[in-house]
Formats: structure tokens, sequence, C-alpha cells
């Protein structure tokens, strides 16, 4: 397909979506409802729920991406060499692209229109909490592009929700080129070691904000603030808050009352505790735990030296961030902590595809290889080397 049939079948799925609204929530209320009943946490419950806004939400992700630069066959490089050999390193896509998630529903549409946009084809495989909701989005979807030409069967949901499907897929190297797990850490750890083929997961979202002693007291608390309360139950929330001795106790004062309105429960250390009334203790556990929650551990750390000790031993290598007023230090902290995405006076919220620009994202990658952070239409790729001669051999 050229693009501009891609991008027109993307709009058609974007009105599709839209006009299926009301069965897409109606599926999406019986999700919610069984999560409930079950007992399911408030976190896993918040991701599971669609609504008006956040559905309308979907369906202008899809149009953006319908916007963005096709990458495929984008020339990434091209030189020739001294015998005449024109060569030219070309993006591909991966090929068949398995997906295997759990609670949100929106990683149905995401995954199966970014693999779409990239010429892969893809499997998606959700978790039984959402079948209904899953259902109902790629059917809107396949609906609604058929219109504009998209082939049956182009968006697959498998309608199994067993555990025996995951390792089945897994084990599909000769049919999956890549499998990428969204979900709780058992999930990922069980594709990771069933599967035959390369994977991308995020493990634990266990992100930071350190405080330096430079930093407007102000900006860091709401920083904070918006990182923790904003959506609690997301990867790239804030779980763990470091903050220099010198002026802690003065920043300690500030962030009480920002925060005092939401109900966050605080576990500090000692430095902490002195100075918080109703602060619980933090433990070893504390440091290394990703809450979703509406739950804060702060502790107080000698500098910048300790700041990205801590970042490097305890996270997740997802999301960290430096509120500071000094740009050496804010520039050696980002070239130090080893994560995806490190920012300066900015919330971790924004490590996302949509905030990133790129119209939806297919996950937060934790990787090193093949690719790291919000994983857009690039990273969906691989390339291959097209060599054009007129003869040559080699001597």
């Amino acid at each position: 397909m050229t693009t501009a049939q891609k991008n027109d079948i993307l709009r058609a799925m974007a009105v599709g979506v839209r006009e299926q609204r009301d069965s897409i929530l109606a599926a999406n209320a019986k999700d919610v409802a069984a999560a409930e009943e079950k007992g399911l946490s408030k976190p896993m419950v918040d991701r599971l729920r669609l609504d008006p806004k956040s559905l309308e939400g979907i369906a202008a992700a899809i149009e953006q991406v319908a916007e963005l630069p096709d990458p495929v066959g984008e020339v990434l490089g091209k030189w020739t060499r001294p015998n005449g050999l024109a060569m030219q390193k070309v993006r591909v896509p991966i090929g068949v692209i398995g997906i295997i998630y759990e609670s949100r529903p929106n990683v149905t549409s995401d995954a199966a229109i970014l693999c779409f946009k990239t010429g892969n084809a893809t499997i998606l495989r959700g978790g039984s909490e959402a079948i209904h909701s899953n259902t109902a989005l790629a059917a809107a979807l396949q609906a609604g592009g058929e219109k504009a030409g998209l082939p049956q069967d182009s968006i697959q949901l498998i309608p199994f929700t067993d555990r025996e499907s995951v390792d089945h897929l897994a084990k599909m190297d000769r049919y999956l080129d890549l499998i990428i797990p969204r979900g709780g850490k058992g999930l990922i750890e069980r594709v990771v070691q069933a599967a035959r083929m390369p994977v991308i997961k995020h493990y634990d979202g266990v992100c930071h904000v350190y405080v330096h002693h430079t930093a407007s007291h102000e900006m860091a608390a709401n920083l904070i603030l918006n990182g923790k309360c904003q959506k609690p139950s997301a990867c790239n929330a804030v779980e763990t808050v470091l903050v220099d001795r010198e002026g802690a106790e003065d920043f300690y004062a500030t962030l009480r009352e920002v925060l005092r309105p939401s109900g966050v429960e605080v576990r500090g250390d000692a430095g902490v505790l002195a100075v918080w009334p109703g602060a619980k203790p933090a433990t070893e556990e504390d440091w290394s735990t990703e809450y979703l929650d509406q739950i804060l551990s702060i502790k107080t750390v000698s500098g910048t030296d300790e700041a990205i000790q801590h970042i490097n031993t305890y996270g997740s290598h997802h999301t960290d961030v430096i509120v500071s007023e000094d740009a050496t230090v804010a520039a050696r902290f980002q070239h130090e902590v080893d994560s995806a995405v490190v920012l300066w006076n900015a919330s971790t919220r924004f490590n996302d595809g949509g905030e990133f620009g790129f119209g939806a994202e297919i996950g937060i990658s934790t990787d090193k290889l093949h690719a790291r952070g919000p994983m857009g239409l690039a990273e969906l790729c691989s390339y291959k080397y097209l060599v054009n001669g007129n003869g040559q051999v080699r001597l």
C-alpha cells in the first residue's frame, strides 16, 4: 500500500471508533464490573476503564498517526564505494509482531495502528479482564478500515485468554519475528522465559524525582504532585523522591502542603520522619517498589553522587527527573543516570509516545536493544541494505 492509502484507512478507523462509541463503552462497562467483582486492585481497574473522553483520545491518536511521516522506505544513509557500488540503508517493517498485554484496552488500538502504518502484521492477545473491550475495539477498527480498503482479518485478536495461549504464541518463532509484552511483572517474565524470538519489554516503572539544593521548591513540589497524582496507575508516575540534605527541611514543609489535599501516603527515611507528621518509615523494599497508587517514598541524600547511585541501584531504567537551577549538574545527572528517559525540570509523566509527538506508542521499553523509551513508528522498523552495481566482482 502507498502511504496515502494507509493514511486513508487510518482515518476511516478513527471514524469507526467514533461510530461504535456506545457499543465499545458498553463492552468496557462489562469488563469494569467484572474486574471490581473479582476484587482487582484500583490501579488495574483504572487502567481498564474507558469513558467518552478517553475513547475520543484513542480516535484522535489514530488520526495523529495518519498525519505522521511514514518511516517505511526512509533512506537512513547512502554512499558509494571506490569500486562503484552504490549502497543505501533503508527502513523496512520488522515483519509479524505479537503483542501480549493486560488491562489497557487502548493498547488494542495503539498496537494495531502503529503496526499497520509501518507495514507490520500484528497478532493481538489481550488479557481476560479486558476481553469485551478489546473485542469491541478491534471490531470497530477493522470495520471502519474496511470501508477505506483495509483487507479482511488485518487486525487479528486472539479470542483465548488462558495462560497456555501465551506460551503457545511465544514458541511460534517460525511465524513471529518479535513479541512485545505489556503488563505486570509476572506476565513479562513468563513471556521472556518462554519466547523463542526477540522480546522488547518494559519492567517496573520505579521513577524518581531528584530535588537538587538549587531547585525552586515550588517547581519541584508541583512536578512531584503532577508525577504522583495526575495518574498514579501509570508506569511513568513518580514512586520515589530524593532530596538534597541542604535545604531539605524547608523543602519538606513546601512539599507537605502541596501534597496534603491529595492524601498521598508518605514513607520516608529518618530525615523525613523528623519533620513530616504522619509519615511512615520506609523499608529497603520501598526503594524498589512500583506502587501504582497514592504512595510516595522519600529519601534525604547527601548530594548528586548519592542520588545518581541510588537511582541506578534501585530504579528500573524507565523515567527519572532532576529539578535544579544548575545546568552543569543537570547535564551530569542526565548523562550518568542509566534510564530510557531522563528529564530536567519536567514531570515524569511526559515519558509517553503521544507527548513525544509519536501519536501513540507500542510501549515504553526499558531494554537497550533494539528500542529504548517510548516506541513509535520508527521503533517498529528494522533496516536493510540495498546495493546497486554494474557487474562488479570481488577480487
